[in-house]
């Protein structure tokens, strides 16, 4: 490691303030951040740690709205977030205890690693993500492989999830990291059903529209039987080839809609 500023600001307005310095990076749970500082592949002058912010943290239900606090911990997602139970899941299944303990909702949703569990419940339940200076729709949100809307130094202070009829997450884990090696979460409401898929795509976390239309018309495993995913621009590495990923991408769908 190498010398740093660091500080811990105790207001969203503050963290802003701080963020304006030149090299400035804001730290939520650093389970990206700091590793990737020991590598020498980040070299900010300053980290603006976020998680001193108590406006940050928390999970509350508003009506059909489950709200969750950027500077939230997976671990209190898991533990406080039973109204949106599929969503409880997913975080409860990310990581090991220590990752889970530090990693947060908003770090993660900021880094959008490609196979990051938390992208595909934004995306698929068609949630918001609120910022310190706008609100922005989960599908105008993510925008490729580590790129989101987000500008310089904006900050997401909490993201509003609309509680489905039904939901569910399945993802096949690559067994040392538990990252997704394909994640697949569907959520059913009263206008239709979105299917959103990570760890699959170059391009990131992505919809399954072919999936949702029939899904939408019959919310049965069986709906996705005829259907097929395009191998093309999946991921390619040593875990999988995109044809594999393509077979998980519907097998998932299937055993998703089955949980829900």
């Amino acid at each position: 490691m190498y010398n740093f500023d660091f500080e811990q600001p105790g207001s969203v307005e503050d963290a802003v303030a701080a963020l304006k310095d030149e090299d400035a990076l804001a730290l939520s749970g650093g389970q990206t951040l700091i590793p990737s500082m020991k590598q020498r592949l980040n070299a900010p002058s300053k980290l603006v740690s976020l998680t001193g912010i108590e406006a940050l943290k928390g999970v509350c239900q508003n009506g059909d709205t489950l709200s969750v606090g950027a500077a939230t911990t997976h671990a209190t997602v898991a533990a406080e977030g039973g109204a949106y139970a599929a969503l409880a899941d997913l975080a409860g299944g990310i990581g090991d205890p220590a990752v889970r303990n530090r990693g947060t909702l908003g770090g993660s949703l900021a880094n959008n690693d490609p196979a990051a569990c938390y992208p595909s419940a934004v995306l698929a339940s068609g949630a918001t993500v609120v910022t310190n200076a706008r609100e922005i729709a989960a599908d105008d949100f993510f925008d490729g492989m580590f790129a989101t809307a987000l500008d310089e130094g904006e900050i997401i202070t909490s993201v509003n999830f609309p509680i489905p009829e039904k939901a569910s997450y399945q993802k096949f884990e690559q067994p040392a990291s538990r990252f997704a090696l394909t994640g697949v979460f569907v959520a059913k409401y009263a206008d239709g059903v979105r299917v959103a898929v990570t760890g699959a795509s170059e391009e990131g976390v992505m919809r399954w529209a072919e999936a949702e239309a029939a899904l939408s018309a019959d919310f049965s495993p069986e709906a996705v039987d005829g259907l097929s995913v395009a191998a093309d621009g999946l991921i390619s590495d040593l875990h999988g080839t995109p044809e594999y990923r393509a077979n998980l991408i519907k097998v998932l769908t299937k055993r998703a809609v089955a949980a829900a």
